[in-house]
């Protein structure tokens, strides 16, 4: 075999096929050739390799290096240091992939789509999230939850708001998708819901005046007086926040979005019972359930109240030298009983005396 001969100029031009004479700055492409404990060894087709730091070489940290990039695939690189005294350039994979994904954002952001991001830590002003590896803020304004609720590692929904790579300024929403969204389920849900319909809802506000139910995506008002057909102090005596229970639509207002709900016509009414066992004139003893200026209210029988005058309230308390207070027991006379507007007007003395 013999050997080729090269003259001086030959070898030149021969070596300067392989110069390439990159910078820093340039993108190129590479094949993964090894790994060592610095880093990936690529071939770049200059006269030496490059070596991509592990910090350059994937945006998922807890990603295998040799699966980010595999041995013998073709990748692009960008050059962000020039040859070493080594003669060694260093490349970086990270920077192109973020690169790509800036890109990948803004596309996302022009068709209004949402996406999923990953909360990384919880801030002062609102949570950072991780998308496509790169921090977005999202501002408490624009959190549908409380921040309290939120925990490193949850996945939540979001629209971007804005997007500037060259200032790393990435601001995004959650409730934005939320209140889209919300519209959408509104108009499915009010084109179907009738009055008179059994829905299964979760409690999801309590009020003094009632509470908030949640019939599927719709906030219903379930009043204090639809609540039980025995008195009730406040909805948290028998309510509670994310209780599931029925109601019935009641009322339905398509113009400004409102459900009106009961849960008391779910149960037998009591006056229709208490028609069928009690008449007027009878003794019967009742439990007081609240006391008013103008009289004290008596359950005597489960569910129905009715009203002891205060003039009444003030002789039972002279006769028996005591201080009517609720649950106190008091034995009462049913003066009247109209179970059609369900009243009921009761006396301490019998029939006769009242008259």
């Amino acid at each position: 075999m013999t050997k080729e001969k090269y003259s001086d100029s030959e070898f030149e031009s021969l070596l300067n096929k392989y110069d390439y004479n990159f910078k820093k700055g340039d993108l190129v492409k590479g094949i993964v050739w090894s790994y060592d404990s610095e880093g990936v060894i690529i071939d770049i087709g200059s006269k030496t390799s490059a070596i991509v730091p592990v910090r350059e070489a994937k945006l998922d940290f807890l990603e295998p290096i040799e699966k980010a990039l595999e041995k013998g695939k073709e990748y692009e690189f960008l050059i962000i240091k020039e040859e070493d005294e080594d003669g060694r350039f260093v490349l970086s994979r990270k920077k192109v992939d973020l690169a790509y994904n800036w890109k990948e954002l803004e596309k996302i952001k022009e068709a209004d789509e949402v996406i999923l991001g990953t909360v990384a830590s919880c801030v002062k002003g609102g949570v950072l999230v991780d998308i496509l590896g790169i921090r977005g803020f999202v501002p408490s304004s624009h959190l549908r939850c409380k921040e309290s609720e939120i925990k490193v590692g949850d996945k939540i929904e979001l629209k971007i708001l804005t997007i500037d790579s060259q200032q790393n300024n990435f601001i995004l929403s959650n409730k934005k998708v939320f209140s889209e969204s919300a519209e959408d389920i509104k108009k499915t849900v009010f084109s179907q819901i009738e009055v008179g319909q059994v829905l299964k809802g979760d409690i999801v506000r309590i009020a003094d005046f009632g509470a908030f139910i949640d019939i599927g995506g719709v906030d219903g008002l379930l009043p204090l007086s639809q609540i039980s057909w025995r008195w009730v102090d406040h909805p948290s005596d028998i309510l509670k926040v994310g209780d599931k229970i029925d109601v019935e639509v009641i009322g339905v207002d398509h113009e400004k979005h409102r459900v009106s709900l009961s849960l008391k016509n779910l149960e037998n009414d009591p006056w229709l019972e208490a028609e069928k066992q009690i008449s007027e004139g009878e003794l019967r003893e009742g439990t007081i359930t609240r006391i008013k200026h103008f009289g004290a209210f008596v359950e005597v029988f489960p569910g129905v109240e009715a009203l002891l005058p205060h003039p009444e309230v003030l002789e039972y308390q002279n006769t028996n030298n005591c201080i009517l207070k609720s649950g106190d027991k008091i034995n009462t006379t049913i003066l009247k009983f109209n179970p059609t507007d369900k009243r009921i007007a009761l006396s301490v003395k019998p029939l006769n005396d009242a008259d």
